[in-house]
C-alpha cells in the first residue's frame, strides 16, 4: 500500500468543513485553511526577531509536538494495525494539510527489536518554496517543519527519538528534497547541536539574562564617568540642584522631569550618593525599553515555572535594589497592570514575584523619571491617578540644555577633556567658530547629543589640534551625515532646499511636534518595510524594540 493510499478514507471522511459558520474541523480538532504567504511571514519574522537557529528550533519543535499529537490520533482511528500502516498515515496526514507530498523510497520498521530505517522524498515541500521566495537558495536544508512533524510522529511510534535527515533540499539549490531516517543514536556524524533543536529553549529567561547583564555594563561605564562633576551656572540647573541637595538626606520619592538625554539618571545617582543609601545599590530600569509582558517579572521577580521558559526563580529590580535607590525611568510607559504592583508596592513596602503566592517586604527609595506629562496621561486615563500622587511628592524639573546656554560651553570643555583621556589624543579645545555654533544650536538631543558630539569631535580632530565646525557632525536621517555648520548645508542653513530646513517649514505649515514628526517617520518606514519592524529600524537606525515600543505609543 503506497502513503498516498494509506488511511485515505479515514481521512476525507473525518474532514469537515463548514463556511457559514467559519469552522474546519478534524474529528474535534479545530483546523486552519491558512495561505503560504502569511506562514512566510511568521518565518521571517521569526527569524528576524530570534536569528536563523532559534526560529529553526520553534519551527521545529511546534511541528515535532504536532507530529506525536498525530500518532496518538492515528492509533484511535486505526487500532491496531500493522506499525506500517500506523506509520504511513503520519505522512498522509502531513500531505491532506498541504505540507508535501511524501513519496516512499524505503522503509525498514520493527517495534520489538526498536529498529527503524526509512527514506522518503518530499515533493512539493511548500517550505521550500516558501524560504526560496524569501531568500533564495541557502546552504542548508529549509524544511524545518517537515523535519519536526516527522521525527515527532516517528518517535512517538517508536518510543525513541527517530530523527529525519533532510540530506537534500530545494531550498538549497537540489533537484528534490530527500530525508533519511533512523534513530538518533545511529547517525554517528550528526552535530549534537541539531538535537538540542528538540529541547525547550528558554528565550525569555536569556532575555532577562541578557537585559541583566547589559544594566550591569551600563552601570560600569556610568562608573567610569562618576569624576564627572555635574557641571553648570544656569539658573534652571541651580534650581534643580538646590532642590536634589535637600531631598538626599531623606527617604521621600522623587519625581524627576525633563527631556530625553537632559540628565535625569545623573541626578538620581547624585541623590543617592548625598543620602545615607550611598553604600547600599543604586538599581536603574528603563520601563520604556521592556517588552511590556516582561515588565513585571523584571521589576518584581518571577517564580519558576510561572510562564514557558521560567525554569529558576529570579529576583527582580526591587529585591536587588533593597536598602537602596531604584530609579523607574520612563515610569509613563508601564502597563495599567504594573501600574497596580508599583502602587502597591509603594503602599505596602512588600512585592509579590509574578507566579508568586507570599509577599516580600523591602527597603527601597523610589525615583522615578519621566520625559511625559504624566498628569496629562491621567486626564487621558493612561496614568493611575494614585500612583500619580504617590510618585508627585517631590517633583524636580531638570532644564533641556537649550535652556542652559550659559552651561554649554562648560560642559563641552569638560567632555573634550574626558574624551581626549578615553581616546588617548592631546585635543587641545574647542576653535571659537565651533564654539559658536554649540551655543546657537537647539540640542533637540540635550546633553546626551552634545557627549555624543564631542566624542565624534575629538576622533576627527588632529592631536594637539582644535575641535573645528566641520568635526560637529550629527546623525541624520538621509544618506549622508551633515556638519552641524551652515558651511555644509546642515541644520544651521539657511536654504530652503537643505532637508532639514523642509522638515521645519511642514513642521510648522502643519502644526506638527517633533514627536509627531517622529510617529510619521516610524509609521513610514513600517509600511515600507512591509510591517516588518526589524527592516523598518534598520531604516530608521533604531532598534527593534524603539520601533515596537513607538508603535504601542502611537496605537494602543
Amino acid at each position: 500500500m503506497s502513503i498516498t493510499e494509506a488511511g485515505h478514507e479515514q481521512i476525507s471522511a473525518r474532514l469537515k468543513a463548514s463556511p457559514q459558520e467559519g469552522v474546519i474541523f478534524m474529528d474535534n480538532q479545530r483546523m486552519l485553511l491558512v495561505d503560504t504567504s502569511r506562514i512566510g511571514f511568521l518565518r521571517q519574522e521569526l527569524i528576524s526577531t530570534l536569528g536563523v537557529e532559534r526560529a529553526k528550533g520553534v519551527l521545529m519543535r511546534m511541528a515535532f509536538a504536532s507530529g506525536a499529537r498525530d500518532l496518538e490520533w492515528a492509533k484511535k482511528i486505526l487500532g491496531d494495525k500493522d506499525p506500517e500502516e500506523v506509520l504511513r498515515f503520519g505522512p498522509r496526514l502531513h500531505s491532506v494539510r498541504g505540507g508535501a507530498y511524501p513519496r516512499e523510497v524505503k522503509i525498514e520498521i520493527d517495534l520489538e527489536k526498536k529498529h527503524f530505517y526509512g527514506e522518503f522524498i518530499w515533493e512539493q515541500s511548500y517550505e521550500a518554496g516558501v524560504h526560496l521566495d524569501l531568500y533564495g537558495e541557502q546552504e542548508e536544508s529549509v524544511c524545518w517543519e517537515a523535519v519536526g512533524y516527522a521525527t515527532g510522529y516517528t518517535s512517538a511510534l517508536m518510543g525513541e527519538l527517530v530523527y529525519f535527515r533532510e540530506v537534500e533540499c530545494r531550498g538549497k539549490g537540489d533537484p528534490v528534497c530527500r530525508v533519511i531516517a533512523k534513530p538518533a543514536d545511529q547517525w554517528e556524524d550528526l552535530d549534537p547541536k541539531v538535537l538540542d533543536l528538540f529541547k525547550p529553549d528558554p528565550v525569555v529567561e536569556q532575555l532577562l539574562d541578557m537585559q541583566e547583564n547589559i544594566e550591569l555594563l551600563r552601570q560600569e561605564v556610568d562608573e567610569s564617568f562618576r569624576s564627572v562633576p555635574f557641571l553648570g551656572k544656569s539658573k534652571g540647573f541651580r534650581d534643580a540642584m538646590v532642590l536634589a541637595d535637600k531631598v538626599a538626606s531623606s527617604s521621600v520619592t522623587v519625581l524627576l522631569l525633563g527631556e530625553t538625554g537632559v540628565g535625569k539618571e545623573r541626578f538620581a545617582r547624585y541623590i543617592h550618593e548625598k543620602s545615607s543609601r550611598s553604600k547600599q545599590p543604586f538599581v536603574a530600569v528603563n520601563c520604556g525599553a521592556i517588552p511590556e509582558e516582561l515588565i513585571e517579572a523584571e521589576l518584581f521577580g518571577v517564580e519558576k515555572g510561572a510562564y514557558t521558559g521560567a525554569q529558576t526563580s529570579r529576583p527582580g529590580k526591587f529585591e536587588r535594589a533593597d536598602g537602596g535607590t531604584l530609579l523607574l525611568d520612563e515610569v509613563g510607559e508601564l502597563s495599567a497592570s504594573a501600574q497596580t504592583k508599583l502602587l502597591r508596592a509603594l503602599q505596602e513596602e512588600e512585592i509579590e514575584r509574578v507566579g508568586g503566592s507570599q509577599y516580600k517586604k523591602i527597603n527601597v527609595r523610589i525615583i522615578a523619571a519621566t520625559n511625559v506629562d504624566l498628569a496629562e496621561a491621567v486626564r487621558k486615563g493612561k496614568f493611575r491617578l494614585d500612583l500619580y500622587y504617590r510618585l508627585n511628592i517631590y517633583p524636580i524639573s531638570v532644564p533641556a540644555l537649550r535652556e542652559r546656554k550659559s552651561d554649554i560651553e562648560l560642559l563641552a570643555d569638560d567632555f573634550v577633556r574626558v574624551y581626549s583621556s578615553k581616546h588617548a589624543k592631546a585635543v587641545l579645545g574647542i576653535s571659537p567658530a565651533a564654539k559658536k555654533v554649540l551655543t546657537e544650536y537647539s540640542w533637540p538631543g540635550n546633553i546626551r547629543e552634545l557627549q555624543n558630539m564631542i566624542e565624534r569631535g575629538v576622533i576627527l580632530a588632529s592631536n594637539r589640534g582644535y575641535i573645528e565646525e566641520d568635526h560637529l557632525i550629527l546623525h541624520g536621517t538621509g544618506s549622508a551625515e551633515r556638519p552641524v555648520g551652515g558651511r555644509a548645508g546642515g541644520l544651521g542653513s539657511a536654504d530652503g532646499d537643505e532637508p532639514a530646513s523642509s522638515l521645519l517649514e511642514q513642521m510648522i505649515s502643519h502644526r506638527k511636534s517633533l514627536e509627531d514628526l517622529q510617529n510619521d517617520l516610524v509609521l513610514s518606514a513600517v509600511d515600507r518595510a512591509g510591517g516588518n519592524l526589524s527592516e523598518a529600524a534598520k531604516f530608521l537606525g533604531l532598534s527593534r524594540a524603539q520601533v515596537s515600543y513607538t508603535l504601542k505609543k502611537i496605537k494602543p
